[in-house]
């Protein structure tokens, strides 16, 4: 074994701040708890339950993940959130219908005393939140008062702080969980640098700076690392990079690749490696949850769109192919449907072409539970997202690609979207975190 990247241990307690306390972050919650009383199994979690190898020839083993690396035990885990609603854990869960009452009941005790803080909340980038004819809303808006947002990112810095201290934690971070937000393009006099974003900031830009900016900036500012779990343009801009670096702290993002683009971040490469031509692919999905009644608004699926489009677009690179990829029509669309609940639906067609240019199809129907595939992406990204503020590690994370739907990367950095490829990412960097040679070869 080579020697170890140093990494603090995985001392004192975690603390993991939501932004948002819906389906996703309570369903994360509840499982956490669950599984460490020993009454549910982490599945889907690389952290948990993965095994990989490390060593080569004689070398060669199969360990878990905590024995390569030093995780942070799922007991010294605590939760905290802010929501536009005022529901505890408890009630947000059972509002949710995620989960059976029977599987939130012996945990109610602890969900009840996570209590969200007010939210940093913008109507304008989640507009669909306060339309009646969607449902709910909350009443009261538990939100912070109008004001600046310059003022706003102390009001959370305070909130950070404060959480920190009432629950001894020895460090904090901070993770978007909520709404897709309205799509703003990049503005380079406001995100192409720090100077120029905190500029914007105390001038009250409300046009070009969402309020998921402004938890990033208030959470890199106090020490902790950010996750963006939404395909908002967030973290995804110079400035923030220039901050996180500063700071020497990392960022992940951006939005959860839990259902549908995992599959086509699996199938793609299949259809590359055995050149197969692709003339179309349709994607279309139900679901009628918050963040499907979010994106009813067109530009909220917008910012979601791009997310989803992203992995087929750098897959199947018409400049290596342009026989097989030169033309590919892809469309891709969400469908609001209330019945459904937390049970989202995709579909996809797919037109392929092969031997002699005949034509095939591929259509793959998906029925899955929204916030059971993040949940264990969320828990993974939050614990590796630790070690990688243990180990000095700041700015992007492209190891983590493997759990988003559109990594990101620097300016001039061309984003690896191949699932396998981004597994294989992932496994190095533990091997590198543990001492270990990063020995998979990547294309």
């Amino acid at each position: 074994m080579e020697g170890k990247v140093k990494i603090k241990p995985a001392e004192g307690k975690l603390g993991v701040m939501c932004v948002g306390l819906g389906g996703v972050a309570s369903t994360l919650i509840v499982g956490t708890l669950m599984a460490r009383k020993g009454l549910a199994n982490p599945i889907g979690s690389f952290t948990q339950m993965g095994k990989m190898r490390v060593g080569r020839g004689k070398e060669k083993r199969y360990l878990h993940v905590a024995d390569i690396i030093p995780i942070a035990d799922l007991n010294d885990i605590v939760f905290g959130a802010w929501d536009i609603f005022t529901d505890n854990a408890y009630e947000s869960a059972l509002y949710c219908q995620v989960l059976k009452k029977e599987d939130i009941e012996p945990v109610r005790e602890e969900l009840e005393s996570i209590k969200p803080m007010k939210a940093c909340y913008d109507p304008f980038f989640a507009d669909n939140l306060l339309n009646p004819s969607f449902g709910r809303i909350p009443e009261p808006l538990w939100a912070m008062e109008p004001d600046t947002r310059w003022n706003w990112a102390q009001n959370l810095r305070e909130d950070i702080r404060r959480f920190k201290k009432e629950n001894n934690c020895s460090r904090v971070i901070v993770f978007w969980i909520a709404s897709t937000e309205y799509y703003i393009p990049r503005n380079e006099a406001v995100h192409g640098s720090l100077a120029g974003f905190e500029a914007a900031m105390k001038a009250d830009d409300r046009k070009n700076l969402p309020p998921s900016m402004i938890y990033a900036y208030a959470a890199l500012q106090e020490g902790c690392p950010f996750i963006m779990g939404a395909p908002n343009l967030c973290v995804d801009i110079p400035a923030m990079f220039e901050l996180s670096q500063q700071k020497g702290l990392p960022i992940i993002g951006k939005d959860f690749k839990s259902g549908q683009t995992m599959m086509k971040s699996a199938l793609a490469p299949t259809f590359r490696t055995r050149l197969l031509g692709v003339e179309g692919w349709f994607s279309t999905n139900i679901l009628g949850n918050r963040d499907g009644q979010v994106t009813d608004n067109p530009m909220n699926f917008e910012t979601k769109r791009i997310s989803k489009s992203s992995p087929v677009e750098w897959i199947l690179e018409e400049e290596e192919y342009p026989e097989l990829y030169s033309d590919i029509y892809h469309k891709v669309k969400i469908n609001y449907y209330p019945p459904r609940k937390d049970n989202k639906e995709s579909w996809d067609n797919i037109d392929i072409f092969g031997w002699m240019n005949y034509p095939m199809q591929i259509k793959v129907n998906f029925l899955c539970r929204d916030s059971i595939l993040a949940a264990p992406i969320c828990l993974d990204l939050l614990l590796f997202s630790d070690v990688a503020l243990r180990a000095g590690l700041s700015g992007v994370q492209h190891w983590l690609s493997f759990y988003v739907k559109k990594p990101m990367t620097y300016d001039g950095e061309r984003p690896v979207h191949d699932l396998f490829q981004q597994f294989a990412m992932l496994k190095n960097k533990i091997r590198e975190l543990g001492g270990y040679e990063a020995d998979q070869e990547l294309d």
